[in-house]
């Protein structure tokens, strides 16, 4: 189906990773997994063609289909969800015109004896048998019945996609994948904004795919769940194991430990050997015996141990000033959408050292009572922020705020003030941005890293108050 071997991908001259070979055949569920910026959304692009290889080859068997769900969705503002839905389509649609387009010269003209008349005949046959065995009398009620499972009512199929939630957007391009009956699912990061039950409903759907699947995401039970190999990319290289992600968590452990009880066993003998080299190399009697242990010693390959990325972050978020005792109050809070009222009749008391956690389905209003408390959008009702309260927000979309022509450094140093402009750099070394990684431009960051800078930049404003909304979606 798919034959990678000897991949190599560079930026700036400096391998992402190196001589990665794998296979993909029916059947495989593969859970791509590693440290922000290891390369996962790179490779995903390779196989789907959207990113040049530096070196090796990729193989794809002639006729292949790849869908590619991509971390950040891609909307057209101005579609409903149904047109949206219908992008899956793309051939369709094209045959679709073309066939109005002949039937309306055949309704109009009268040449019914010319030449052209004729092609137009025979090429309304040949479109109408492509366009039937594509699926074309269905498509339009496949749509509809697959959008209805995910959860759409038959009311929001003529809403504009862009009044919907992050989790309601996943939802439709998870729709079109479907409807496409790809070969290869690549999935990056599915389940963020994603509630739990169409976590749930994904699961099923992906565990009874019949063809390849390579995915991303740093939700163990999600991985444990749909894939049945793993493989790892670290450092600029691959380890393929076929099992699921816990075992091969316990796997790749027990390898280690084998390989260092290895290195350690041959290291030992290999200090014999050299002591018994030492010994004997300035004796006559034994100079050939030592000569020959010589020859024996540099046609020993030495066991290396997997080198293991353990770089984590080092966040504390500190508290500018003391708040007082209740920092938000809100009464009677609501909001609307036009006709569809997301929020009504809401009373909220936060005090001091409260964690509370906002859950509910996508669509429920957890973005948009946020975005309220924060002052963001305008809402009906009374909220009032308490003495000395300020307030932090991270966004769901917050890494989209981020200039991508700007490099790592020069974001925080345009955010940052005279006070704490000289802490920037340590800063950016707790968030695993340390030597020439801070000179990369924000365009060229994963989805992780993105985020992990965004975070990091937020901590240059002071606050007491913090409104989190998806902080962990693309982080390790």
């Amino acid at each position: 189906m798919l034959n990678a071997h000897n991949i190599t991908v560079s930026f700036a001259g400096e391998d992402l990773f190196s001589g990665i070979t794998f296979r993909l055949d029916p059947g495989h569920r593969v859970g791509l997994v590693g440290k922000n910026g290891a390369g996962k959304s790179t490779l995903l692009k390779v196989i789907a063609k959207e990113q040049q290889i530096d070196a090796g080859t990729l193989a794809i068997e002639k006729n292949i289909r790849i869908g590619f769900l991509k971390q950040d969705l891609d909307f057209e503002f101005g579609r409903t969800v149904l047109e949206e839905a219908y992008e899956a389509f793309t051939e369709l649609k094209a045959i679709e015109k073309q066939l109005e387009k002949i039937n309306e010269q055949l309704a109009t003209r009268t040449d019914y004896e010319s030449e052209s008349y004729n092609q137009l005949i025979i090429d309304l046959n040949d479109l109408t048998h492509q366009f039937e065995l594509l699926g074309g009398y269905n498509y339009q009620g496949d749509t509809e019945k697959i959008l209805q499972g995910l959860g759409f009512q038959r009311d929001d199929f003529d809403q504009l996609t862009d009044t919907f939630s992050g989790g309601w957007r996943m939802r439709i391009e998870l729709a079109k994948l479907l409807l496409q009956k790809n070969d290869i699912l690549l999935l990056d990061e599915p389940t963020n904004h994603l509630d739990i039950e169409s976590i749930i409903w994904l699961e099923e759907f992906l565990k009874n795919y019949p063809g390849a699947i390579m995915l991303v995401s740093h939700d163990k039970m999600f991985l444990d769940t749909i894939t049945n190999r793993t493989i790892e990319i670290s450092l600029g290289k691959i380890y393929d194991y076929k099992y699921p992600y816990s075992t091969y968590l316990i796997q790749r452990k027990e390898l280690m430990e084998k390989q260092l009880q290895a290195q350690k066993n041959q290291s030992k003998e290999i200090k014999q050997t050299e002591q018994l080299i030492e010994k004997f190399r300035y004796k006559a009697s034994k100079a050939a015996f030592a000569q020959s242990l010589i020859k024996k010693l540099d046609k020993v390959e030495r066991i290396e141990v997997d080198i293991e990325d353990k770089a984590v972050m080092n966040v504390r978020f500190p508290m500018s000033v003391n708040p007082g005792k209740v920092v938000i109050e809100a009464e009677n809070l609501a909001k609307n959408y036009g006709e569809n009222q997301v929020l009504s009749n809401v009373n909220l008391l936060i005090e001091r050292g409260s964690k509370i956690a906002f859950v509910g389905q996508n669509g429920q209003g957890k973005t948009t009572l946020a975005k309220m408390i924060v002052g963001e959008i305008p809402f009906d009702g009374t909220l009032k922020l308490g003495h000395n309260v300020q307030l932090g927000y991270f966004a769901q979309n917050q890494a989209e705020y981020l200039d991508g022509h700007k490099t790592v450094l020069q974001t925080m140093e345009d955010a940052a003030n005279d006070t704490n402009r000289i802490k920037v750099r340590d800063m950016l070394g707790s968030f695993l941005f340390s030597g020439d990684d801070v000179e990369k431009k924000v365009k060229v960051l994963s989805g992780g890293e993105r985020n992990r800078l965004a975070l990091c930049k937020m901590l240059l404003t002071p606050f007491n108050v913090l409104v989190l909304d998806e902080p962990t979606n693309h982080l390790d």
